[in-house]
């Protein structure tokens, strides 16, 4: 495992920078590597959101309406669950059901999370290499106001991320372990890319499981983080709120403050291109360009950008 480029992701925002990124730099020179945290059991399946996301999307296969799922699909499991009163809040397609079947079915057979991974991502014909952060079971677990602390799909799914966060943590993240070869890969890269996810659930979790923090920092000039945040505001899901919630600036500075330790870098957007001074005065340099992206070829101008960025040099 000795790609030039590593780039850190989780959910909708990373896998539509990786999009730009296979196509900017050739991707059997890549890895890409995912958050885990937000897996969750449900009708006994192992079911891996970012990572199948992340498949997906490179796959060309993503629903692209919704950004996660696979296009095309059906609902007659669910449907049919449904009438027997069963767990339907999180919707699981009949053709996505397969990936979980196969994942847990490997899983029982002694496999493990990363072996798993590669053999899905062989089979949706990917060539960058997709690990998960870890092998072992790390849980977000989401401390609300009115109910404690639940799981982090019960969470974002079932109550639609609409209550009010007071904590966050990473259950199991204390006794895992990087996914084999990781940290040698993290400290030969050329780069490292934060993809524009969220910080707390989804970034947050990959830099939590020991040694991976350290192997970042250690590599700081050559980290490039993405804002997730323009304007204020989160384009999908509520890192905005949980920002603000668990307090943070919901801005391109309060990102750079939650990143200045590991990244030396920090793309922002157009918009917030008069924060530029109060990102580098937070500690990083910042490249200021359009970081929205709307499809494959706004992907690759963002991705062009990242791969362009230094620490020596910061345009605006």
């Amino acid at each position: 495992m000795t790609p030039s480029v590593v780039t850190l992701a989780g959910g909708v925002g990373a896998a539509k920078l990786l999009t730009g990124l296979i196509r900017a730099h050739p991707p059997d020179d890549q890895l890409a590597v995912v958050n885990t945290a937000d897996d969750a059991v449900l009708h006994g399946l192992h079911v891996s959101p970012d990572l199948d996301t992340v498949v997906y999307t490179l796959a060309n296969a993503v629903n692209p309406d919704a950004g996660w799922g696979l296009a095309g699909e059906t609902w007659q499991a669910m449907d049919a669950l449904d009438r027997y009163g069963g767990i339907t809040w999180f919707r699981l397609g009949d053709r996505d059901l397969a990936t979980h079947l196969y994942r847990t079915h490997r899983l029982g057979q002694g496999a493990d999370m990363a072996t798993i991974t590669a053999e899905i991502a062989a089979a949706w014909g990917l060539e960058l290499a997709v690990v998960p952060v870890t092998n072992d079971r790390i849980e977000t677990r989401v401390t609300t106001i009115d109910e404690g602390e639940i799981g982090f799909q019960d969470y974002f799914v079932r109550r639609r991320h609409d209550v009010a966060v007071t904590a966050v943590r990473v259950a199991g993240s204390e006794s895992a372990k990087p996914a084999p070869g990781l940290i040698e890969a993290l400290a030969t890269a050329k780069q490292i890319v934060i993809a524009p996810s969220n910080p707390i659930v989804s970034i947050g979790p990959v830099l939590e499981v020991p040694g991976v923090r350290e192997a970042v920092a250690a590599r700081r000039d050559a980290v490039v983080a993405v804002s997730p945040i323009v304007g204020g505001v989160a384009l999908k899901g509520p890192a905005d709120r949980l920002m603000r919630e668990l307090g943070h600036e919901s801005s391109a500075v309060g990102v750079a403050r939650l990143y200045r330790d590991v990244a030396a870098t920090l793309v922002i957007d157009e918009t917030d291109a008069h924060l530029a001074d109060s990102v580098e005065s937070a500690g990083m340099a910042c490249v200021v360009a359009p970081t929205i992206m709307d499809g494959v070829e706004s992907s690759i101008a963002l991705a062009q950008v990242v791969l362009g960025c230094t620490t020596h040099k910061a345009h605006r």
